[in-house]
């Protein structure tokens, strides 16, 4: 569902080596078939696969679960599979068990768990809970997922996520470059295993997160789920959160619901935010394009990447004037975002954030 038939072990595994990652979570390790596929596969590029899903549970929350071992979701299956009608068919199932519930099962299995996405206005905790107990009572949560929405500012202040380590990664429903790893962390490891990284996240050793500006994700403000229009809080109220415009349902955004909740401070001793604007964005603007996914787009960033190295790699560290040899007009989008010189263009209601360049 919503997943691009593209999506296969070695296209991931071909998509994060050229990106420049080396931890790969599996996604959709409740599934048999997905499950198989993953433990017959080798790869050649010395990446970690770690297994990962998402479950959809009471209060339609959804919870990612993160373990080292593939077995380990076998089991984990076995235990939801009475509460879910759809386990042996979804990638992501629905779970009719309490986030506290599914959670015990998780610890029990001696996983890690915390909240999808935490604060967009679907599927997520803080649109059904104004607590992390409310959701998981007695369980502890391992980590909380920002989503493409937020940065780090947005969960600091909160005093339930005090010491709750930030992941930035997201589900990517494709292997394109602009979708795979468009969010990413950097963790401390002991060795290149599936166990190494596990054991990273859940002692918090995350030195680094990296992810969209808030507002280039589609639920950063306020909005119309129809056309769009942004809203302040108090005309949303006044309107009863219902569009004057087409009558389309207005959905809190993230950055609203994070300061209700006390967010929106500057962080203390959490790693450094990076803020990422995919390399196949800057290359779609530069070609002055609707779409990365059209052929000038791809092949212009694939120069990029078969000549300089990752995009990764591109974005944050290649000198300038490297890029420059390769594609002039790359470079001085690279260089403008590189020193903060990109207009955002704020997304809300369901339509992802855009920017331009000087």
């Amino acid at each position: 569902m919503a997943t691009s038939p593209k999506v296969s072990p070695s296209s991931l595994l071909a998509g994060a080596a050229s990106k420049g990652i080396g931890v790969l979570g599996s996604g959709d390790a409740l599934h048999l078939e997905w499950r198989r596929a993953w433990e017959a596969f080798e790869s050649d590029a010395g990446i970690v696969v770690l297994p990962t899903a998402e479950v959809e549970g009471q209060g339609r929350v959804h919870h990612l679960i993160i373990m080292d071992e593939f077995a380990q979701f076998a089991e984990l299956h076995d235990r939801l599979a009475p509460h879910s009608r759809d386990i042996t068919t979804s990638g992501r199932p629905h779970v009719k068990l309490t986030g506290e519930a599914i959670a015990a099962a998780v610890h029990d299995l001696g996983g890690l768990i915390g909240p999808a996405h935490a604060f967009t206005p679907w599927t997520s905790l803080y649109a059904a809970h104004n607590s992390v107990a409310s959701c998981y009572g007695e369980e502890p949560i391992d980590f909380l997922e920002l989503g493409l929405s937020a940065d780090s500012s947005y969960g600091a202040g909160i005093p339930d996520l005090d010491g709750v380590p930030f992941l930035t990664n997201s589900d990517a429903h494709s292997v394109h470059p602009t979708k795979l790893g468009r969010e990413f962390n950097r963790l401390e490891i002991a060795g290149a295993t599936p166990k190494a990284a596990f054991n990273a996240v859940r002692q918090g050793r995350i030195t680094l997160n990296a992810g969209f500006f808030p507002e280039e994700g589609k639920y950063n403000r306020t909005a119309c789920t129809r056309c769009y229009r942004q809203y302040t809080l108090e005309e949303a109220a006044a309107a009863g959160w219902t569009c004057p415009d087409d009558g389309g349902a207005i959905k809190k955004g993230v950055a609203d619901r994070a300061r209700e909740l006390g967010g929106m401070h500057a962080p203390l001793d959490r790693p450094p935010y990076y803020h990422v604007i995919p390399l196949g964005e800057i290359v779609r603007v530069v070609c002055g394009t609707c779409s990365a996914f059209t052929k000038g787009v791809e092949e212009r960033y694939r120069r990029l990447t078969d000549t300089l190295g990752t995009e990764i790699a591109i974005l944050t560290e290649v000198p300038i004037d490297r890029i420059a040899a390769v594609d002039p007009a790359v470079a001085v989008g690279i260089a403008a975002f590189r020193e903060g010189r990109v207009a955002l263009v704020p997304g809300g209601g369901g339509k992802y954030g855009t920017f331009t360049l000087p």
